[in-house]
């Protein structure tokens, strides 16, 4: 599969209103604390891959039979929606999850909502949940005018039978629909195949076409009903 168009740009931003989020989401772009950044293409398991900036349009989404026995796993959980705050319990959470990775291992919850959390460029919310007092995931979710955002997600790594990253995204989506959002940024997928593939089994889901600038509906092949690869990133 050709390449896209190569793009490959990063600026700092120290705040930046709902509207304006909703703008650069829409052009690709992502942010960890106050670094933006967007790019088109990135080396994956030794070769070189097209990066599909995703959406799903909140009006459209439905759920799987598959999503849907994910909620019935997890409905002993309990979920609460806080402003963002990371405690120590979700940093020592945070070090048991990445043990998951071989690869581009984060370092720290720091690389991913800045040094500052209190003071990011937008507003962010964590989303917790527990099982009884334990907590067993966390996400953390970008707020603009008309849209959300995910930025990252972690997990008990002992509760993956779970599968709490589609949990968590679940729980994100029907969120934002309640709320009254019309798109969820899930994030990033890859042309070829990657752990960022279970992001692609979601309806309603849109890829970002670099070349022409439009949103196009990601093709029905891509999209894995009964596979969840929880990566919960």
């Amino acid at each position: 599969m050709p390449l896209p168009p190569l793009i490959w740009d990063s600026v700092d931003a120290e705040a930046v209103p709902p509207e304006g989020m909703d703008l650069l989401w829409s052009t690709g772009w992502r942010h960890f604390g106050k670094q933006f950044f967007r790019y088109s293409v990135a080396e994956h398991a030794g070769q070189w891959q097209g990066i599909v900036p995703l959406r799903i349009d909140l009006q459209a989404c439905s759920l799987s039979k598959s999503q849907r026995r994910v909620l019935r796993k997890n409905a002993d959980l309990t979920v609460l929606w806080t402003p963002v705050s990371v405690s120590e319990e979700t940093v020592a959470m945070f070090e048991r999850h990445k043990g998951r990775f071989k690869e581009n291992v984060p370092e720290s919850l720091s690389c991913f909502l800045g040094e500052l959390t209190e003071k990011g460029p937008c507003q962010c919310l964590e989303l917790q949940c527990r099982l009884g007092d334990r907590l067993v995931a966390v996400s953390f979710v970008d707020v603009g005018h008309r849209a959300v955002s995910s930025v990252y997600g972690i997990f008990e790594p002992e509760e993956s039978r779970r599968s709490l990253g589609i949990f968590t995204m679940l729980l994100e989506l029907e969120w934002a629909r309640q709320q009254g959002f019309r798109y969820h940024y899930p994030g990033y997928a890859m042309t070829g195949p990657s752990h960022y593939d279970y992001k692609k089994q979601f309806s309603a889901m849109e890829g970002l076409d670099w070349a022409s600038g439009e949103w196009l509906p990601l093709g029905k092949s891509e999209l894995k009903e009964d596979v969840l690869l929880d990566d919960g990133a």
